[in-house]
């Protein structure tokens, strides 16, 4: 399988010479790296190409890297059930660039490039109805960036109590268990639950 995915990633390269900028076979999975701007061309030849046939678009999103320039990896997983071939195709952008939307190639697109949008705070040229899918209408920031804080927001939620919507400061607290990596077998100087119906 591996020797058809490169055989593919050449081909691709080949066909396709502007768009690719790199492409590597590993772990069994083709990756193919492509210039942003040219995305949808390039989509759409792996939709329609005999060699390709990639018509199923199994999912949109992104990676943040904070410390580089091009602050985003844009990832979209692709499958080819005529060829029986998967490709991953990612583009590196900039935290303030707009990637153009596949929607005209694969209606799918649309919900998987509001989550991007919701989590990440990219924004897709082109798309019909970018909006929040995940969080609410007011809600500020975006969840998936490795910047959001993970205290101080607003979270919504129904109380049963109250029969009504409370908004609350977001805590997200963890109580840290002792541990003393003792076995129980081996020594614990204290009564484990359970350990009374022993003694009976």
């Amino acid at each position: 399988m591996s020797e058809a995915l490169r055989e593919l990633g050449a081909l691709i390269e080949l066909k396709r010479a502007d768009d690719v900028t790199g492409w590597s076979v590993t772990h069994g999975e083709l990756t193919v790296e492509v210039v942003p701007q040219r995305l949808v061309p390039f989509m759409e030849f792996l939709a329609a190409d005999q060699n390709c046939l990639f018509s199923v678009l199994i999912d949109i999103t992104a990676v943040d890297w904070p410390d580089r320039v091009r602050r985003f990896d844009m990832v979209w997983h692709l499958l080819s059930m005529q060829r029986n071939q998967r490709i991953r195709v990612k583009a590196a952008i900039e935290e303030d660039q707009m990637v153009p939307s596949v929607v005209t190639v694969w209606p799918a697109a649309n919900w998987y490039e509001r989550e991007v949008f919701d989590m990440f705070g990219i924004l897709f040229s082109g798309h019909p109805d970018l909006r929040r899918l995940l969080t609410d209408y007011g809600f500020r920031g975006h969840p998936l960036r490795k910047d959001f804080p993970t205290t101080g927001y607003t979270e919504v939620r129904y109380d049963e109590a109250q029969k009504r919507v409370v908004y609350e400061p977001v805590s997200l607290t963890q109580e840290y268990r002792q541990f003393d990596f003792l076995s129980p077998w081996e020594g614990a100087q204290y009564i484990l639950p359970g350990d009374e119906k022993g003694a009976k």
